[in-house]
């Protein structure tokens, strides 16, 4: 036996919590039926390809990730709007500027 410095009292043999199980629990009993609602669910929300990504912090799925770097003034107004409008403030940011891309979009033709 080696010691850790720790120590922990052993279970005793009439002690139920000592045999419950702490996590998930085993594989379904004999006689249950796998949940193939929410296996499909599940396999909806799965993405096709490898596309969704979190290595590098970059992309996710087809959509990239910006950094905006904002004084702290125009950070406080952002918030403060943002909660005006019960909204976060990156949500408000992300609306402002696809609201702008199209308005960009949209002149961009006319000329």
């Amino acid at each position: 036996m080696i010691f850790t410095g720790r120590s922990r009292p052993s279970p005793k043999a009439g002690d139920e919590l000592a045999n419950a199980p702490r996590h998930r629990p085993d594989a379904p009993q004999q006689g249950e039926q796998p949940d193939h609602e929410l296996e499909s669910y599940l396999a909806a929300l799965s993405p096709e390809g490898d596309a969704e990504t979190t290595g590098t912090g970059r992309r996710f799925g087809g959509a990239e990730v910006y950094q905006l770097r904002l004084s702290l003034m125009a950070n406080e107004q952002l918030r403060e709007l943002a909660a005006h409008y019960q909204t976060s403030p990156m949500a408000l940011a992300q609306e402002w500027v696809m609201q702008r891309l199209e308005w960009e979009a949209q002149h961009l033709n006319r000329r």
